[in-house]
């Protein structure tokens, strides 16, 4: 038994010219569907638009901004201006909050209120951003002797009683808008300098860094272009709490006396002024201020949950 190979011969005039031409169609059809690349803060919002209730309290928050800048605008009613014939009147088509016991408006009152207490609370979390990050920052780049001393300042001011502390700036200082931002900022700092000093001790050992340090960068120009950009999701994170915690803080505040003074308003006035006539009947009065309180405070921590999770990088797909 014998095996043959038939060896068939091409010839040079049979062989085809488009066997040998690129596929750039199918190259192209192929690049199609591949994913477009996404930057870090890209795919960070691409990945908060997915979460439902980050994306409420988002837009809630968004109103709520609109509405405290435009809407004593738009109210024919003064903030200040008084109408006794119309006083503590229930809320109706002339007057949509009702009144309160000089017949101000309770809207036009309630979005002045919300204008105080986000202003309070956005430059407490702008103070508190820019001493933590300088303070924090530095400490966790230098680190040995210079860390050890500056965290022990850290813990001397977190072990003091925060709204000790505030109240008793408030009655040296006199009762204002200035001083309540004084007071919530003298130890507010102290927890965003802890989170930056904790991500910039994690980072500072990166290749990155090291090979800024190798070129002769400055500390400022290593702490300012290669550690704080990669440490804020966190300090982001940070600022949408810190947020809520300073307006609770300067609600209370007003509530206790220690506000703005009237017949200016805000909320924690107007829940302070509204509390002795409660049990009267007239519920508009505590339950507006009172119910936009607790609104924005969980539109801030949903819309802070939902900034962690998709400024972390371990859930990036």
């Amino acid at each position: 038994m014998t095996n043959s190979t038939t060896t068939k011969i091409v010839s040079p005039q049979s062989v085809k010219d488009e066997w040998f031409r690129p596929k750039q169609k199918e190259q192209g059809r192929a690049e199609s569907v591949v994913r477009p690349s996404l930057s870090y803060w890209k795919d960070a919002w691409r990945r908060l638009r997915k979460n439902k209730l980050a994306m409420v309290g988002l837009a809630f928050l968004i109103f709520l901004l609109f509405m405290a800048i435009f809407g004593p605008i738009l109210s024919p009613y003064s903030v200040t201006g008084t109408d006794y014939p119309n006083q503590n009147k229930a809320p109706s088509l002339a007057h949509w909050f009702g009144t309160d016991e000089a017949g101000r408006d309770v809207f036009t009152r309630t979005w002045y209120g919300a204008r105080i207490s986000l202003f309070v609370g956005v430059m407490a979390a702008l103070i508190d951003f820019f001493i933590g990050i300088i303070y924090g920052g530095f400490s966790g780049y230098k680190g040995g002797r210079t860390d050890a001393i500056m965290m022990r300042v850290i813990e001397v001011l977190y072990g003091l009683p925060h709204l000790l502390v505030v109240i008793l700036l408030m009655v040296v200082m006199g009762p204002s808008l200035t001083t309540i931002i004084v007071a919530l900022t003298v130890t507010g700092w102290v927890g965003m300098a802890r989170i930056v000093r904790g991500q910039v001790l994690q980072i500072k050992n990166y290749e990155f860094v090291t090979a800024s340090k190798s070129f002769g960068a400055k500390t400022s120009r290593i702490i300012g272009k290669n550690l704080l950009p990669n440490t804020m999701g966190p300090i982001i994170v940070q600022m949408t709490l810190t947020v809520p915690g300073a307006i609770f803080a300067e609600a209370f505040l007003s509530f206790l006396g220690l506000g703005v003074a009237a017949p200016f308003a805000s909320w924690g006035v107007m829940t302070n002024d509204a509390l002795p006539v409660i049990l009267s009947g007239h519920w508009w009065r505590l339950f507006f201020p009172a119910f936009f309180i607790s609104l924005t405070m969980f539109a801030f921590n949903v819309l802070g949950d939902g900034l962690q999770d998709a400024l972390d990088p371990k859930l990036r797909r």
